[in-house]
């Protein structure tokens, strides 16, 4: 019997440091905003959102553990900024999609993602009442940046096997991986997805 292919490593934090160094957090915040860009602090983008705390982004980032290729869904896109430094991270070979609920911020976001050079990545506008985008899963890595008051079935449901979600969800950051699967395209249902929890944050809502 064949022997079971190594996963692809993912991004470090050298890596994760220099893919936001690159995609500049400024060139995604609106007008006198962005003079505060070197902050580490959230900083309203308007809307009632907000752009994340740059420490966060980065702890987030870490626990997804992307690899160069995958395909990655980015809920609550926001200003664009997470799906920019997802597509640095997956490169070329990869594909990003991120996927926002407000009008304003989907047309805001695609314009900032357009100024740098990653046609990979696109921002999708939300369907009402619709998690995530299921018509195009399996994902191999799901990164949520708004708060639900429990861990998303429907989002968990669009991963790939062996796939990594992370997500807050009632006060607290969640990593959540996906059973490995058969080898035959079907997912290991024996243990279900192996949850852990990785602190205390605080995030706008998940509409």
């Amino acid at each position: 019997m064949a022997g079971r292919r190594d996963e692809p490593v993912g991004a470090g934090r050298r890596e994760i440091e220099a893919a936001m160094l690159k995609m500049r957090r400024e060139a995604f915040l609106p007008g006198d905003i962005k003079r505060h860009a070197h902050m580490d602090s959230a900083l309203p983008i308007g809307f009632g959102q907000t752009n994340s705390q740059p420490t966060t982004v980065a702890n987030m980032m870490e626990l997804l553990d992307v690899p160069a290729g995958a395909r990655v869904l980015d809920v609550g896109s926001g200003s664009g900024w997470s799906t920019a430094i997802l597509a640095e991270l997956v490169g070329p070979e990869g594909e990003v999609h991120g996927v926002e609920l407000v009008p304003e911020l989907v047309e805001r976001g695609r314009a900032n993602l357009s100024a740098f050079d990653c046609p990979w990545a696109t921002i999708h506008a939300a369907e009402p009442g619709v998690l995530g985008l299921p018509d195009l899963a399996p994902f191999d890595r799901i990164l949520v940046s708004a708060m639900a008051p429990s861990l998303p079935e429907e989002l968990i449901a669009q991963l790939a096997p062996g796939g990594i979600m992370v997500a807050p969800a009632d006060g607290e950051m969640y990593r959540v991986r996906r059973g490995p699967g058969r080898g035959d395209g079907t997912d290991s249902r024996d243990d279900g997805p192996s949850i852990t929890a990785h602190g205390a944050y605080l995030f706008v809502p998940l509409l």
